[in-house]
């Protein structure tokens, strides 16, 4: 029978990045691993070798003292032999000369032989894991191949053909390890579309759709990622010189530019972190919360670029540092945040936003122990968007269900039950991704989180400062190149923004919609954005009614709602002595203001102005001054109004617990009726003569025309002469004229100290003015040039 030379490329074996399967499994696996596959010995690119076939018959079998011209054609052709039946090839075992060490036997075996020890990749101190499925059945399947001496051909010298296990059918063939490969064509095309910024899901669908099926693409969406990933490891390699030199430039510019290398900065095979001096110094303003945000890929190599973000005393995003993470390991994350909190001077913040990682929340619970760890609630609802897409198209109504009980509960005993409604309704107690997202319900549902400080003004809106400090500069295709010169950019931008709302702080009044003392003061302490918040609260507070529903003597606790939803009540506790309140929303716990709800308890108890235990400063126009003059800005009226308000709160709570003793009995509401008698007049006698009271030991000497109670009152019951009489009245002349003395200069220490008050106020404002011009200067100069 006459034969003919036909070439296979044995490349089919996974030459060239195709290989991704895990040990000796035959299926996709994450974590590839390439020992003993077909791919293994192959050369990158493919390799060529020749077989003879007999014309006509295409589809040959393996027999006993077949001929192949090399070792790499007999595996081409079982390998080919191995996707037309439905299984996958590895190399097993071989056999050397003697006398050269040459490979003279080689066994190709189905992936399924053998067993897998099960020992082999454990440690004394270490289990697995994550143990991989066994796919290893113990299969007999095999062909071997031993070089001729004469000829130096390679024959066939045995061929078990049966399998033990079910073959893969033609279209599932494409998954196996062994007949995975990435053509030129199909890099050529991963290569173009990577650069304009898509992932491996969204390129893996444009192979497919260009091929015209997965089975004809040849590799899966592993096989693309694994490719990718290494694609942008070797270009990064090339580039991150470019990262490395722009630090240190800036680092010898300015010593304050903190840069740290993780590993050899030679090498760079480690993350990479920097913070600028601003970005330091921001941190001591406001190091109270903080978001560290991985979802951005900042180049078209799709490393996480890793920025630390905090929030302003506008509201608005302020930067505390970035990174480049070279990969996503917990190790990498506590170096980082062990490295971060170094530049930050050691103090690390009273909360942190992440994204929903458990990595990440173990590298926190290591190296910010006492920090309150929260999920983004927007990131979560992000992956809900994948995890439970089948669900919503199910079930339309589902989504809103789900963000209802999320955002519109006000307590956890409200969520709880909301959330076992939902999924008995929708019948997903066991859904998987649910049931994952509620055991970590404490660090992502608000009303776990309403007990700490996250400098967010609404927790069902989402807040500026979340995931938005580099958007619109930075995005996927944005490669390193270009990335610091939009970098640069976003910082510009952001200042800008800033040195606008301080001006406009400054330099204009906002429109006051009440004649309240303490709209009025709240204008002259926050910031513009602040204020507009606090104001919409403050006016809230006049749908609200507040009644008294317990009081055990310390602590008055009101029941506050809007007139007619008495079903939907918040309560507060009021301690009027110390001017202290908690509402059950935790408003002010969570964003630094007081909600509506405390406003209506201090409206109807007559608290005036705000108790400056109520003010952060972090929110103030002067949050960043090193003068406290929001503390004295006011400071004469806003003493009055609440030592005012103060004695106010305190006659009355003591006059409640009087009137309550006094009602006791009959006795005691005769004896109360008089000591009030006695008390009004003394009260009314103190208030028309205000300032000229004369005082004898302590006590108020009354004159008889007024209220006829006796000339004097004295520490004994003797009379006195005239002339003690006639002594005792000059006594008091003198001290009521002193007296007027003390008053009159009192009055004028007041004036100087206001006016003097009032030029550190100015030269505080004219500061804050140069800082503006300065900056304004210095964008223009960067715009000349």
């Amino acid at each position: 029978m006459e034969s003919e030379v036909i070439e296979f490329d044995i490349g089919l074996g996974g030459g060239g990045g195709a290989g991704s399967g895990s040990g000796d499994d035959d299926m996709d696996g994450e974590h590839p691993v390439m020992d003993d596959d077909m791919a293994d010995s192959s050369p990158p690119g493919g390799a060529f070798g020749a077989i003879y076939i007999p014309e006509g018959d295409p589809d040959l079998e393996p027999y006993e003292n077949m001929e192949f011209e090399s070792e790499e054609a007999a595996k081409a052709f079982y390998n080919s032999y191995a996707r037309r039946v439905g299984f996958s090839t590895r190399v097993s075992s071989s056999r050397r000369s003697r006398k050269d060490g040459a490979i003279i036997q080689r066994s190709f075996v189905c992936a399924k032989e053998g067993f897998r020890n099960l020992n082999e990749k454990r440690t004394k101190d270490r289990e697995i894991k994550r143990p991989r499925t066994i796919t290893r059945v113990g299969c007999k399947a095999s062909l071997s191949v031993k070089i001729q001496d004469s000829s130096g051909k390679w024959v066939v010298s045995g061929f078990v053909k049966e399998h033990n296990h079910e073959l893969v059918p033609p279209d599932q063939v494409h998954c196996l390890r062994s007949h995975r490969q990435i053509s030129g064509p199909a890099k050529t095309l991963i290569d173009t579309l990577q650069a304009a910024g898509m992932g491996p899901r969204k390129i893996m669908s444009a192979l497919i759709k260009e091929y015209g099926g997965i089975s004809k693409v040849g590799f899966t969406e592993v096989d693309c990622r694994n490719y990718m990933r290494n694609n942008r490891q070797r270009s990064f390699e090339g580039e991150i010189q470019l990262l490395l030199d722009y630090l240190r430039q800036m680092h010898a510019e300015n010593p304050s530019f903190f840069y740290a290398v993780q590993g050899d900065e030679d090498q760079c095979t480690g993350n990479v972190l920097w913070a600028d001096p601003k970005a330091r110094m921001n941190y001591t303003y406001f190091a109270d919360t903080v978001t560290f945000d991985t979802t951005y890929r900042s180049n078209r190599y799709r490393l996480p670029f890793a920025p630390f973000t905090g929030v302003n005393h506008h509201g608005q995003p302020v930067l505390f540092g970035c990174a480049f993470l070279i990969n996503e390991s917990e190790a990498s994350f506590v170096w980082l945040f062990n490295t971060w909190l170094m530049a930050m001077s050691g103090r690390p913040p009273v909360s942190i936003t992440t994204d929903y990682d458990m990595v990440i929340r173990s590298a926190i619970m290591q190296v910010f122990p006492e920090t309150r760890h929260r999920f983004c609630k927007w990131h979560i609802f992000k992956k809900c968007q994948e995890k439970l897409s089948i669900v919503f198209l199910q079930h339309p109504n589902f989504e809103a269900d789900f963000h209802k009980c999320v955002n519109l509960t006000d307590s956890i005993e409200e969520f709880e039950s909301c959330w076992l409604s939902l999924v008995d309704k929708y019948d997903l107690r066991d859904h998987e991704w649910l049931q994952t997202i509620y055991s970590a319900r404490k660090q992502w549902v608000p009303v776990y989180l309403r007990d700490t400080f996250f400098a967010e003004m609404s927790i069902t809106q989402r807040s500026d400062s979340m995931n938005s400090y580099f958007d619109g500069y930075v995005n996927a295709s944005t490669n390193l190149n270009q990335f610091f010169k939009l970098y640069e950019k976003a910082l510009e931008s952001r200042n800008e923004k800033e040195v606008k709302a301080d001006y406009d702080t400054m330099n204009t009044s906002p429109v006051l919609k009440t004649p309240s003392p303490m709209e009025k003061q709240a204008s002259e302490l926050y910031t513009r954005k602040l204020f507009v918040r606090f104001q919409e609260e403050l006016v809230g507070t006049l749908t609200f009614m507040a009644s008294k529903v317990d009081d055990d003597g310390e602590v008055t606790t009101y029941q506050v709602a809007k007139f007619g939803e008495d079903h939907k009540a918040y309560y507060v506790k009021f301690n009027v002595l110390e001017m202290r309140a908690t509402c059950s929303c935790q408003m002010f716990e969570f964003s630094g203001l007081l909600c509506r709800h405390v406003l209506a308890v201090f409206r109807v108890t007559n608290v005036l102005t705000l108790p400056s235990h109520y003010i952060l400063k972090r929110w103030t126009r002067n949050a960043k001054s090193t003068i406290i003059l929001e503390e004295r800005a006011t400071g004469v009226f806003n003493s009055y109004l609440e030592s005012h308000t103060v004695r106010f709160n305190t006659l009355r709570h003591e006059a409640f617990k009087f009137v309550d003793e006094g009602a006791e009995s009959i006795d005691s509401y005769n004896m109360a009726m008089v000591a009030l008698q006695e008390a009004s007049k003394r009260v009314a006698f103190a208030t028309k003569n205000e300032g000229k009271t004369p005082m004898i030991n302590g006590r108020i000497r009354e004159d008889s025309t007024n209220g006829g109670s006796p000339a004097n009152i004295c520490s004994d019951d003797h009379p006195k002469s005239n002339s003690q009489q006639f002594s005792e009245d000059d006594m008091d002349k003198k001290i009521k004229d002193l007296t007027h003395e003390l008053d009159c200069a009192n009055r004028k220490c007041e004036v100087y100290r206001a006016n003097l008050l009032s030029v550190l106020r100015d030269i505080e404002d004219h500061k804050q003015q140069l800082s503006v011009k300065v900056q304004n200067v210095k964008l223009s100069m960067k715009d000349v040039l």
